[in-house]
């Protein structure tokens, strides 16, 4: 259970400071922090709020690993999310991460309260970044290289993700392994959403074809007519 919090302390953090005071709630990070290190708020019960500036470009390993109150990050310029970053941090629903590009193993496994994330530069999901989430809704840019082994499994309420039309780009089979409810696949690829419907040339709508067919494969038992695939 998320700790309650009843009063709201405010505090900078600088990296400096040794360890994060106990009762902080609300917590910004000073201009002259670059990267997050490994564990300097991890296990902490009361923080609800984290907001870095754009100077951050890295939060590094466990750094705020089962932070049970933890509900909104805001990390405009974080480009890496290293190692169970996240992971645990059981009230966590608003994540802001607008040039987050690399998401390492189990960042954000098991936030629980996780429903919905854009991840518009994300490039690379590593192996159960978002496992055992409560993720309905995801949304890649075109910009996505490659979902690895487990990267959703477990999301039991997933139901719609975006993704970009591109070969290779989910390594194995089991991606989604558990996802039951994963129904909708919208393609884009850059600022053209791409549907059955919208491609009137016979080779285009062939190749089409042929991407769905791979990701029919790959989507555990969902059968190529269970899934959508609409225009954004």
């Amino acid at each position: 259970m998320a700790a309650e919090v009843y009063n709201i302390r405010r505090y900078n953090y600088t990296g400096e400071d040794g360890e994060v005071p106990w009762d902080a709630t609300h917590v910004t990070v000073d201009k002259s922090v670059t990267v997050i290190p490994a564990e300097p708020f991890a296990l902490h019960p009361n923080i609800v709020e984290v907001v870095l500036h754009d100077k951050v470009k890295r939060i590094d390993t466990e750094a705020f690993q089962r932070c049970p109150s933890l509900r909104r990050v805001i990390m405009p310029d974080v480009e890496v999310v290293e190692r169970a970053a996240f992971n645990c941090c059981e009230a966590l629903t608003v994540v802001e991460c607008g040039k987050l590009k690399i998401i390492r193993e189990d960042a954000f496994g098991n936030c629980q309260s996780l429903s919905s994330i854009y991840l518009s530069s994300a490039k690379v999901i590593d192996h159960q970044a978002f496992a055992g989430t409560a993720l309905t809704n995801v949304k890649f840019g075109d910009k996505l290289e490659r979902l690895e082994e487990q990267a959703f499994v477990g999301c039991r309420s997933l139901e719609r993700i975006t993704i970009p039309f591109k070969d290779g780009m989910i390594t194995h089979s089991d991606t989604f392994y558990l996802c039951e409810n994963l129904k909708h696949v919208d393609l884009v690829e850059g600022e053209l959403h791409l549907t059955i419907a919208a491609l009137q040339l016979g080779e285009w709508r062939n190749d089409m074809y042929e991407e769905i067919d791979s990701i029919n494969q790959i989507l555990p038992d969902t059968p190529a007519r269970g899934l959508n695939y609409d225009n954004e």
